[in-house]
């Protein structure tokens, strides 16, 4: 099995520039895989750390050109610092390339009005006619050649040596792009001027005398020009992990002893007690050991209202205090803060690639060399056959070829797929939302049903004892509270959600540490055994005391009162004798009703799954509006439910958040885990929602539907411009300069509708929820 490495990549001018480092790396021996995305700026690659080294893959694409940072280095800053030197060298090319192109612009425009003139006007009898016959005498001095060349030079030569250079590279390493047709049509343009100015005589005597310094000067300066606003574009779109980046703060007030000091937060180490003051960022992970605040999480979960914290709860690290002084305990740090693994989630994210695109990756990597194909068909066919090898007029089917090669740029078809899906992460990440991979939002769009498990989903997953039923022959052995701590003893190693709240509720009555049992074991879904002072203790389901053949009959009045209220019950037995049943219930949370009615409007069919009892799930179905449910359902048969309704040609969508639900998250199309739940509900689930509010749920899925259809969008207008620019440039009716402006265009149109997504309007519940706060994990 070999290592992944998730690199940034800078300088890709063109999707296929991607390709090409994919095609050289794929040649390295010891590299697996490799995937780069252009719009995200991202290469994931998996290698053979035997055969080749992080620093030899660096090198690698380095050669071909482009500048390269860590991934780690990315989320501390430098990368970010490599993308603005980037954007910075870009726009000074560009305000350089449009110094020089200048003269030539206006030498260009000069002819064009001076044409215009001499056919409306050439009397020059109107005022205005005669201030442009004026600009035009005065204009003259930039027809002379010596100084067109003296400006175009430096333009095609100098500032345009980036084109060479990656072309060049990029046909060493078997490819061809974007920037091979810039260099075609501007050096056809350049040398073909040179030609004319050097060789004046012959030129004059054959009648060639237009020279086109200014196409290929313009062209080269609306490249850059493009190139630039592409990368402003682009920065945009991911700027939701630079926003996640800004929350670190810089230091943080570490108490040693009795002395307060400040330190760089890279300083920091699990167990140092750290002080937060009121407006000030939370530095780590940690638990609060003194003190109580409001911390605002609102850019980590999306939740609006600041959420109160106590002694023992969890703050998490970039979050901001809002009030009260407190101190906690750093429990994570570095790369294991929630906030790191969130920044590292979401940039894995938009380095992926949606199955949708590797449709336009094909058609791209074809497309250069049939434009190169096209360029040289319309040279042929204009000089050989319409002019008839005239000489003279050589000049016109240049120029037609070069506005082919220029207006054909695949850089709108490049980008029409992964900034929409960046776009569209980015949105879900400001909102809560945190999107796996690219694949995952071209799925969720395609939902038609969605499963929710229902404790601690549906419900708040925090049972409370409601009552201890003492069967009759046994009230003179028992009484509630023995009953009580009994179980509470049997249950102290229980990590079920059931288990955990007869403990607690046994702790607090006994106010006192219990002891543990001297023997447990726990059986998923149905109950645990457990050894008590020499008495064997069974407690669980009305099925699993069966199982180990006791009767239950003698509770068959008190479970079906009990059943019939909607609640959960829990059987006690000693020694193979039913003593008691305990009821428990379990809070409906506030936004399960309005997801529910959402998803229902939105055409979805809902489902309900859980181990619980047929009667308390159905109480739970009429409060929340699920008709569809499945009870008593086991948690290992869990996933074969979701695959049978699968089989009914469903795309299925399921929501859980405990261990027991990983299975049926990673059998569903898409797995949405809750993200206060477990570290492996979490680790299984294709979508993960930050904050306890279910109506991301439907967010989630009309942000994949609005993400799809931005990509369609902007898949539908790539093709259309090129299949019509192409045949209009090859018609011969469009300026290399107009061509150039277009291309431009068409990549900027492509980018400004997926940035669109971030007006996206999404509901979330508005009341503040009071909940526990569970710590998610660091390795989303």
């Amino acid at each position: 099995m070999g290592e992944a490495i998730t690199l940034r990549v800078y300088g890709m001018t063109c999707t296929l520039c991607s390709i090409t480092i994919e095609a050289a790396l794929s040649k390295r021996k010891g590299i697996l895989k490799a995937s780069v995305n252009y719009a995200s700026e991202k290469a994931v690659i998996e290698y053979d750390a035997a055969n080749i080294s992080l620093q030899d893959i660096k090198k690698s694409i380095e050669k071909l050109g482009f500048a390269v940072a860590l991934n780690g280095e990315a989320n501390t800053g430098a990368g970010v610092k490599i993308g603005d030197r980037e954007r910075k060298k870009l726009l000074r090319l560009f305000i350089l390339s449009a110094i020089f192109s200048t003269p030539l612009l206006l030498c260009m425009l000069s002819e064009g009005v001076g044409f215009c003139h001499d056919i409306l006007d050439p009397g020059t009898k109107t005022g205005w006619s005669r201030t442009l016959y004026e600009l035009r005498l005065k204009a003259l001095f930039l027809h002379d050649w010596r100084l067109q060349l003296l400006s175009a030079t430096p333009v095609q030569l100098l500032i345009g040596a980036r084109f060479y250079r990656n072309a060049f590279r990029s046909v060493l390493a078997g490819k061809a792009t974007m920037d091979l047709l810039v260099v075609l049509g501007t050096t056809a343009a350049y040398f073909y001027s040179v030609y004319i100015v050097f060789y004046q005589n012959y030129a004059y005597v054959s009648g060639l005398q237009n020279v086109y310094f200014e196409a290929s000067t313009v062209i080269i300066t609306l490249v850059l020009l493009g190139k630039y606003l592409e990368a402003l574009a682009k920065g945009r779109t991911s700027k939701a992990i630079q926003e996640l980046i800004d929350l670190r703060p810089e230091t943080a007030r570490i108490l040693r002893g009795t002395e307060e000091i400040d330190l760089p937060i890279d300083d920091v180490v699990v167990g140092d007690i750290i002080i937060v003051r009121p407006g000030e960022k939370i530095p780590v992970d940690g638990m609060i050991t003194e003190g109580n605040s409001a911390i605002d999480e609102s850019m980590l979960t999306g939740e609006s209202f600041p959420v109160d914290k106590k002694e023992s709860d969890f703050v998490t690290g970039g979050s901001v205090n809002r009030f009260g002084t407190f101190r906690f305990k750093a429990t994570k740090v570095g790369s294991e803060t929630r906030l790191a693994g969130i920044i590292k989630f979401i940039e894995e994210a938009q380095g992926s690639k949606a199955p949708i695109q590797k449709i336009a990756d094909r058609v791209s990597g074809y497309f250069i060399p049939f434009v190169i194909i096209a360029s040289i068909a319309t040279f042929i066919y204009w000089y050989f056959i319409v002019y008839k090898q005239i000489l003279f007029v050589i000049n016109l089917p240049i120029i037609y070829a070069v506005s082919v090669l220029v207006v054909s740029c695949p850089c709108a078809l490049g980008l029409a797929t992964p900034t929409a899906i960046i776009a569209g992460m980015g949105k879900g990440a400001q909102n809560g939302i945190l999107i796996k991979k690219g694949e995952t939002l071209e799925t969720a769009y395609k939902i038609d049903t969605v499963v929710f498990d229902k404790t601690g989903t549906l419900t708040e997953g925090i049972p409370e004892i409601e009552g201890i039923f003492i069967l009759e022959k046994s009230r003179a052995l028992y009484d509630k509270n023995d009953i009580l701590i009994l179980a509470a003893i049997a249950e102290k190693k229980s990590e079920h959600p059931l288990g955990e709240a007869i403990y607690k509720r046994g702790k607090e009555l006994a106010s006192a540490e219990l002891p543990d049992p001297q023997s447990f074991k726990a059986v998923p879904g149905k109950g645990v055994y457990a050894e008590i002072e020499n008495r064997n203790i069974l407690i669980g389901t009305p099925a699993f005391l069966n199982e180990n053949n006791i009767s239950v009959s003698d509770a068959d009045t008190i479970l079906w009162d009990i059943y019939n209220e909607g609640k959960t019950t829990v059987l006690v037995s000693v020694d193979k004798s039913l003593i008691a049943v305990i009821s428990l219930s379990d809070r409906i949370k506030e936004s399960s009703a309005k997801a529910v009615e959402e998803l229902k409007r939105m055409g979805i069919e809902v489902f309900m799954i859980t181990g619980d009892n047929a009667n308390a799930a159905k109480t739970v179905g009429l409060k929340t509006g699920i008709e569809n449910i499945l009870a008593e359902v086991l948690p290992e048969d869990k996933a074969d439910e979701i695959i049978k309704i699968k089989s009914s040609s469903k795309i299925v969508g399921m929501v859980g958040d405990g261990i027991n639900d990983a299975p049926a998250l990673a059998a569903a199309d898409v797995g949405f885990a809750i993200g206060t739940g477990t570290d492996i509900a979490v680790e299984t689930g294709d979508i993960v929602l930050l904050k306890d509010d279910l109506l991301n749920i439907p967010n989630a899925i009309k942000l994949s539907k609005k993400a799809i259809r931005k990509i369609k969008q902007n898949l539908f207008w790539a093709f259309i411009y090129n299949v019509i620019g192409i045949p209009i440039a090859a018609s011969g009716h469009l300026n290399p300069v107009v061509a150039a402006a277009a291309m431009t265009l068409s990549s900027m149109s492509v980018l400004i509708n997926s940035l669109s997504l971030k007006r996206l309007k999404l509901k979330g519940y508005n009341a503040q929820l009071q909940k526990s706060e569970f710590e998610i994990s660091a390795n989303l």
